[in-house]
Order: structure tokens, then sequence, then C-alpha cells
């Protein structure tokens, strides 16, 4: 596909001067002189995206209709991308309008206000939004991966935990099975009630695991091959796409919007390898979407609806993870591309009205937006930093390694049969992960739910495992004192090294299929499970230096020493922190679950040192390799363009292709422009004084060519085929021939342009900073050819050696 319409509106070309015009009369042929442009036909048939006027204090064409009615903005095409100047330019005027006609009464003001509070009142309805619906996924995923389990008969609509409130019997382990009496597991419900050690017992519990595992994968990926296809994946890299200027149509449409939340309840309660916390970034800027359109200054303007959707972005991690400032840090780092200071102030106030919803549904019954919400009260050590960077080290490594082979998987499934089975292929990974995933209680569970286990701060009351040390209490008040762990946790360090690997692997193979799946969950849990366990080693080893008198004051007797909880969540971090390169949201985001500040340097110390061990084996976070992988056109702000290379090389059309499309400015006939539309699928073409001289005059795009001559042809009398078009000022008086058209006020007469000699970096700056579609190339004033931003993106591609038709949108 040929790259789509641009017009930009940048006073690069003197203004034009005044025009005189010419209305044709039938009586005598002749053309007789009008005063003023205003009194010319209007060949666009009222449509107020095509009248302009042209603004002689800016000298560019300006997208006021003569009639001072608001201009909107035609619609975009899919897969295409915005004129990011354009837009922007189309909301100055609307606004300056707007103050204009304040004088004209109350009712104008009311407007005025209410126009400047909209984007107020956009995120605000937003954030309720993006936070009911959180709190919504997060009941009914709870409520589904205990269905696994078993089912609460007095109340089917409880989760095991709700179940067991009112009971008497409240505690139960981690397993849980057997831990309360109004909890009916499934073997019970067959009339075996005993232990999950009797062989029948745990045979019905493992086939009704799996079962329940591959009747909610199942039901995910039809709802979203059938209803909504857009709704798989993180959606995270098409969000990061669509706010540097990218149109998906449907991709934030209502139905992915619905499709998603219900399927991601499914999938996570099936047991897979992948989170809700991603999807949910998707599930609030779907939100934005919606909202936008209630609201015109958003909803018909692309640009504007950009700063809507970075907000909800903010909202989609403030509710996955309770972080507010987490959310609005990482709208900013991470995915925003236009990022003005307005936006950041509603960016912050959509994430707190999402977090207070939230916070009020209180999903999860623990007064906290999140399932592994810790707060600790040990401190940590100087030396304990070297740990630390060795997590940090872990962390990049492991980044680094999951990147490359799930882009090989992933691009193996593209091009591949697996691709066309994506049903099977949800299955099979689903009956893999449930089979395997049972035997070991710590993939078991679910991800969230483990993270909880991982963090943790052992207590004189737990009863897990991985808090069965070597000492007694009096009372469940006692300190909990660092001492020999006992067997138990030998055993569960056992099986989570042996869940380590395996959500290392399977992770691998699950992100990216069919069913909506998140990356931030199963990323952290493989971090906490290797905190846990150096945080375990480190702790036995100050015991140990302890016992022998040569503690260094780091482990006091009838005190805790090390805190594993700490670990693992830095090693949480530092795992997120390697897959997805992020850095100061990750940080904030870790220490607003944290709840202390004393905590900040270790969690900088994991999340830097990932990032750097990371980069060392690649630049890219998974985000942008699935970016690349897609093909999408986005230019990364955060790389540097280090070549030589001059706009010259880079321009089309190149040796061999044929010449530039373009159209002269008064010696082109309606038919000649009609052919051209029809042989060319150009969404644009440079205005030229004429073929032999290649003076620049300015732009039109496709569509207003299309349209201005459609309306011309059914309303203007006298304009045939063989009519000149004009598209300049100047016009000849003629009392033969048809009566031509002129369509000066189309045409854009300040394009962006730039010379042939013009360094490539200088380039690919304009292109990220203005968000421009194309430039075109001159020399002395004379046209060469036009860069486009898929030029742009193909010629870093063979730069990086890589295939430029890997580039497939525009």
């Amino acid at each position: 596909m040929e790259t789509d319409a641009l017009l930009v509106e940048t006073p690069l070309v003197p203004p034009a001067q005044p025009t005189r015009t010419y209305r044709a009369t039938k009586s005598n042929g002749i053309f007789s002189e009008l005063d003023t442009d205003d009194e010319m036909i209007d060949i666009t048939d009222g449509r107020p995206d095509l009248r302009r006027v042209h603004d002689r204090s800016h000298g560019n064409t300006n997208l006021m209709s003569s009639s001072d009615e608001i201009p909107e903005q035609e619609q975009y095409e899919d897969f295409h991308t915005i004129d990011w100047l354009r837009d922007i330019a189309r909301d100055r005027l609307r606004h300056r309008l707007l103050v204009k006609r304040k004088k004209d009464g109350c009712w104008e003001t009311f407007k005025a206000a209410y126009d400047a509070s909209s984007g107020w009142l956009c995120v605000f309805l937003v954030g309720l939004a993006a936070g009911t619906f959180a709190g919504v996924i997060d009941i009914g995923a709870t409520w589904m991966s205990d269905l696994k389990s078993g089912v609460c008969l007095e109340a089917f609509w409880l989760n095991l935990e709700e179940c067991c409130w009112s009971a008497n019997d409240t505690t139960y382990d981690e397993t849980g099975f057997g831990v309360c009496s109004q909890w009916y597991s499934w073997a019970r419900l067959f009339g075996d009630n005993l232990s999950m050690l009797d062989a029948g017992v745990y045979t019905i519990t493992y086939v009704m695991y799996v079962i329940w595992a591959l009747t909610f994968a199942f039901l995910a990926v039809m709802l979203v091959r059938v209803f909504a296809p857009y709704a798989c994946g993180s959606g995270i890299p098409e969000i990061k796409t669509i706010l540097s200027g990218f149109i998906i149509r449907g991709y934030l449409g209502k139905w992915t919007l619905i499709i998603k939340s219900v399927c991601m309840m499914l999938a996570v309660s099936a047991g897979l390898a992948l989170g809700k916390e991603g999807p949910l970034v998707h599930v609030a800027c779907c939100c934005g979407n919606i909202f936008a359109y209630l609201f015109p200054k958003y909803g018909k303007n692309e640009a504007k609806k950009r700063e809507i959707l970075s907000a909800a972005a903010a909202a989609g991690v403030s509710v996955a993870f309770g972080a507010p400032i987490g959310g609005v840090l990482f709208s900013l780092e991470e995915v925003s591309y236009y990022f003005p200071l307005k936006t950041l102030w509603r960016s912050f106030f959509c994430a707190l009205a999402a977090a207070f919803v939230l916070r009020s549904i209180n999903p999860f019954g623990n007064d906290h937006l999140v399932m592994f919400y810790v707060e600790y009260n040990t401190p940590w050590y100087f030396i304990e930093l070297i740990p630390f960077l060795l997590l940090g080290v872990l962390g990049g490594i492991y980044g680094a390694f999951f990147n490359k082979a799930n882009i090989w998987w992933c691009r193996f499934r593209k091009n591949s049969r697996l691709g066309k089975c994506p049903i099977i292929e949800v299955i099979v990974v689903t009956a893999i992960t449930a089979v395997l995933s049972f035997p070991n209680i710590y993939t078991r569970m679910n991800s969230s739910q483990l993270i909880r286990v991982l963090v943790q701060q052992c207590s004189a009351e737990d009863q897990i495992p991985l808090c069965d040390y070597n000492h007694t209490f009096t009372k469940v008040t006692d300190d909990f004192e660092s001492t020999v762990a006992g067997p138990k946790v030998i055993d569960a360090l056992w099986k989570l090294a042996l869940a380590l690997i395996f959500k290392s692997i399977i992770t691998i193979f699950t992100f990216g299929i069919k069913v909506p799946a998140g990356l931030f969950i199963p990323s952290m849990a493989v971090g906490a499970i290797t905190g846990r366990l150096i945080g375990v080693g480190v702790e036995q080893l100050a015991v140990m230096l302890r016992d022998q008198g040569n503690s260094m004051n780091i482990c006091v007797p009838g005190t805790t020493c090390i805190n594993p909880g700490l670990y693992a969540m830095v090693g949480a971090a530092a795992a997120l922190g390697g897959v997805t390169r992020m850095t100061v949201s990750l940080v904030v985001i870790m220490f607003e679950l944290t709840g202390g500040l004393q905590y900040i340097v270790p969690l900088m110390v994991a999340t830097v040192t990932s990032k750097w061990v990371g980069d060392a084996f690649g630049k890219e976070g998974i985000y942008d390799a699935h970016i690349h992988l897609n093909g999408y056109p986005f230019l990364d702000s955060k790389e540097e363009f280090t070549h030589t290379s001059l706009a010259a090389d880079v321009m089309r059309p190149r040796p061999g292709e044929p010449p530039l499309s373009v159209i002269t400015q008064d010696s082109m006939t309606v038919e000649d422009v009609e052919n051209l539309m029809k042989d060319t699928s150009h969404g644009g073409f440079p205005v030229v004084v004429s073929l032999e001289s290649q003076y620049l005059i300015g732009l039109v795009s496709r569509k207003d060519v299309t349209l201005a001559m459609e309306n011309a042809l059914r309303t203007q009398d006298g304009v045939v085929s063989n009519s000149i078009v004009y598209f300049s000022n100047h016009y000849t008086v003629s009392s033969m021939g048809p009566v031509p058209l002129k369509l000066r006020k189309i045409v854009d007469l300040a394009p962006i342009t730039i010379t042939d000699q013009t360094p490539m970096e200088t380039v690919i700056e304009m292109f990220r900073k203005m968000g421009l579609r194309q430039v075109l190339v001159t020399h002395n004033g004379r046209l060469l050819g036009i860069i486009t931003k898929k030029d742009v993106l193909r010629h870093i591609a063979e730069l990086e050696n890589q295939d430029p038709e890997s580039i497939m949108f525009h």
C-alpha cells in the first residue's frame, strides 16, 4: 500500500496573494469578475471539512470555513497514520472561534466553558469506567480460579476466601482444599471427603482442575475468535502504536472492551502463565476511546483523542497495581508519544478516579487494590546491595532470554501452519500447562496468589511451608526470629526451583496466543521465585555467621535478620524490568505496592541493573520487539540514529522507479485528474507549476480532490470532463471552452519540505518530534521526491540488516 494523505500546515512558503475569481455566464460564455473568493460557487456541497479560507495572518491554508463553522476532521482510513500538525491546527482554530463567539451571549460563553472543562470531565468518566471494569474483572477472575478446586454450595457466587469468612473453621492452607466446611471440593461433591493424600481424591481433583482449565481456555479463544479478534494478547504494543498516531479501527471498540474483559477472566482462571494487568491498560483505553466520542472536541480529532488515551493508559496501570502515580509515569515513559503538561495533570486525575472506584469496590476484601500488597517493617543493610545487584543481573539475563525466545516463537507461529490454528494452539498450551502445573502447589495456584505468598514476611501465626523455621513461639505476637530453615522450607525451595524452570519456559509459548495475555504478572512471578530462593539463601548465610559469632551486626538474636519477602519483591521488579526495560515507572509502582520509602534504593539498584544487563543483549523491550514483529510504523524516540545518510538516499522515486505522480497547477483537465486518481493509490499529490519546471506550489490530499470534484460535477453547471482544473491563484480569462474548476482552497500551500542534502538524522527527528506523515524533498525549489514515515522505517531496517518489507503498514 502507498502512504496516505499528507497535509502539514507550517508556513514554509510565502502566503498566496489575493485572487480574483470569475463566474461563467451561460448567456454569452464570458466569465464575469467577482470581488472576493467567498462569492465562488461552493463546490464542496456544504461539507465543512472541505471548505477553507486562507489565513493571511499566518501564511498557510487554514481549515476554517467561510461561514465561521467549526471545522470537523475527516475520518482517516484504517491502518494509516494521522496528521498531527493538521489535527492540532484544527483544534487551535476551533478554540479560537469559540473564544470569538463568547461575545455573542451567555449561551456561547457557557459552550466555551463546557469545552474547556470537557477534558477533565472525560478523563473522570474514563477513570470511573476503568475502576469499575477492573473491580468486576478482579472479582470474576478470583471466583472462576477457585471454581477449579470446588464451589460454595450455600452461596455459589462466593469464592473460597469469602465462603469461609462466616465459617468457624476459617483457617486453610495454601492448597485451598479441605479447609472449610462450607466449601465443597469436587472430590467431596463426588462423595469422597478424604485427604488430598488419598489417590481417589487426588485423581478427581486433578481431572476436574484440567477440565475446568480447558473449558475456560476454550471459551476464551472462541469468544475472541468469533466476536473480537483484537481482544487477544496484551494490547500494549498496539496501544503504543495507536498513541504514536496510527489508526487501527475496532481495536478500541465496544466489542473489544466487552470480550477482552470477559476473556481476561477466563484466561487467568484457566491457569495459563499470563496476567490481567497488561490487558487492563487495553481495557482502560477502550473506555477512553468510547467516552471520547461523547465530546466532539476529542471524538472528531484524532490527535486530541490521544490525550484521552494517554490518561486512560495511566488509569489502566493504576487499577492493575493500585499505583496511581506509577500509572502516570508508565503512560509517560512507556506508551505515550505526545504527552503535553495538561495531559500529565489529567492522567493523574484519571488514575486517581480509577483507583478511588476500585478501592470502593474492594475486590480482594483486604482494603487494598491488589492481592499481593505488603508492608515490611524490617530494615535492609548496605551489604545486601550485593544480592540485590545479583537479582538485577539475573533479571536482565532472564529478560533478554525471554524476549529473544518469545519473538522467535511468535515469528515461527506467524510463518507456519501453527498461526492458522489458534484454537488448537490455545487448547494444547492450556492442556500442557494444567497437566504439569497441578502436581506442584506453586504452579497450581494463580500467579497473583503465588506472588502474594512469595513476597510476604513470615510471622509467628504463618503456617505455610516457606515459614517453617526451627523455633518455638509462646504466643503469636512474638517477634519472628531468623533461624535455621526447617524441612518444609527446604521442600518448598525445591518446589519453587521446579516452578521457576516451568514458568520460565511455558511463558515463552503462552505470551502471544489468541487470548488476552498480559506479561506483567508472569514476569514478576519468575522474578519473585528467584528472589525468594536467593533471599532464603542469604538469610541462612546470615544465621550461620551469627551462630559463629561473625554477624557484622546484621543478624541480632531475637529479630528478623533478612527478609526473604523483600528479595522476592526486588526480584519481581528486576525480572519485569529486564523484560520490558521499564525503569522509573517500575520503581514507583513497586514502591506503591510495598508502601515503604526505605526500600526504594534496593528497587532502583535492581531495576537499573536489569536494564543495563538487558540492553547489553539487545536494546528492545518486549513491547517494542512485538511492534517490529508486527510491522507497525512506530518510530521509537529512545533510539538514536547514528548513520550519515542523506535525504536523497531515502526519498522516492528511486532510480529505476516511475516518476512521482504530481498535479500541475493549471494545465490538467477534470479527466486527467480522474485518471490520475484511478491509476494511483497515493493519499496525496504535490502540486507543481508544470511537469517541465517541477517548481513546488503545495500539496493536496486525494480525499479532498475526490470529494471536491464529485460535488462540482454534481452541482456546478458547465463543468465537464475537459474543463481545466486550477489549483493556483492565477486564472486565465477566456470566452471559449468549458467552465473551469477552481480548487485552490483545498491546496495546502505550506507543506513541510526539506532539501535533498538534509541529513537523515535531522529528518528522523522531524518525524519524531513533529509527528509527520511525510516530507517533500526539493532542490532549489524544484520537487525531487517524497519521504514518508514508511520510507524512514524501511531505511532504518535496511541499515540494521533487517527485512525492509517487514514494515507492512503506513
